[in-house]
């Protein structure tokens, strides 16, 4: 066991010793704070309005006109429900709603954002981790100790993903700092309005943004995994990010293309996006969020089983 801890550190040394993991992080900084200048000088933010309740009343009722008009689009009357049932909320408890951006909403935003950049980061250090050992053959320094090839790969991928969770840390104080300047912290305490199986529920900002983390990661948890994969069975870095960084991006275009076919919900990607069922509009009606996390498992398991296949059974060359 003190054999893998040191593996981890050493993995986890080589990372941020690399240049690389330091430009990863100074381009997620420049492109938060590159979206929150152009989010507060890109027009005039609204005015409080005083009169927020009537305005609230009058909203709802064009929402109600609306939404008889697109009777048999369960989307559409989804999200016509669920903002009547806000806005009620808010005028029976008194919680006048902010207009334009404010602190956590712009954490919010660089979340769903930001997570997408994130996700290619990691595939990049997972993928040039694991094939630049075979690539310099400094793999045969590591086994010349009594350490398994299974202790090798698994400190590079936890790494890997450690490397994800510091800098979604960034993220988040970074967001909220930028936030806070920018469009002031007078917001800070506020609480989160939010809608689930037909109800109206308060919670905390920091809690749903990091749900949000959560849920937005389970995308990059499955492409990094695939990564590992490809740089495990090719032992080529270049091979592995681009394929994956590939798949990544066409995933959304591949799910719509299929989207009409009733076996599309065993793909891979028609899954991964499980903030579907925190707003109550899956893919499939018949989907649900066992089925997709049971769907994402098997998958999960294929990934890590032919990627340890290769890496632990293939010869090294001299």
């Amino acid at each position: 066991m003190s054999n893998f801890f040191g593996l981890l550190q050493n993995e986890n040394m080589k990372i941020y010793r690399r240049s690389s993991a330091k430009v990863m992080i100074i381009i997620l900084l420049g492109l938060i704070l590159a979206a929150g200048l152009i989010i507060k000088y890109s027009g005039d933010q609204p005015k409080d309005d005083p009169h927020w309740k009537q305005s609230l009343i009058q909203e709802n009722k064009d929402l109600n006109k609306q939404m008889d008009s697109v009777k048999g689009n369960k989307q559409a009357t989804d999200y016509f429900k669920k903002t009547i049932a806000i806005n009620e909320y808010r005028i029976d408890h008194n919680l006048k709603p902010h207009h334009g951006e404010t602190l956590w909403t712009f954490v919010e935003g660089a979340a769903a954002n930001m997570v997408l950049v994130i996700s290619i980061f990691t595939i990049i250090v997972v993928s040039t981790s694991i094939a630049s050992e075979f690539d310099t053959g400094t793999i045969k320094l590591l086994l010349i100790r009594p350490i398994y090839r299974t202790e090798i790969l698994l400190s590079k991928y936890i790494s890997a993903l450690l490397f994800t969770v510091v800098c979604l840390i960034t993220l988040f104080i970074a967001s909220w700092l930028l936030g806070g300047i920018l469009f002031g912290f007078g917001g800070a305490g506020d609480v989160y309005i939010g809608y689930a199986n037909g109800a109206v529920y308060q919670s905390s900002w920091t809690l749903e943004v990091w749900k949000g983390y959560l849920l937005n990661c389970v995308s990059l948890f499955m492409m990094v995994t695939f990564a590992g994969l490809i740089a495990s069975a090719f032992r080529n870095g270049g091979l592995a990010i681009g394929l994956s960084i590939f798949t990544l991006m066409a995933s959304s275009i591949v799910v719509n293309i299929l989207q009409g076919y009733d076996w599309v919900k065993y793909v891979l990607f028609a899954n991964t996006d499980l903030t579907q069922y925190t707003t109550g509009t899956p893919l499939r009606d018949e989907m649900t969020l066992g089925f997709s996390l049971a769907v994402l498992a098997v998958y999960y398991v294929l990934f890590v089983l032919v990627g340890w296949a290769f890496y632990t059974r293939r010869d090294i060359k001299a």
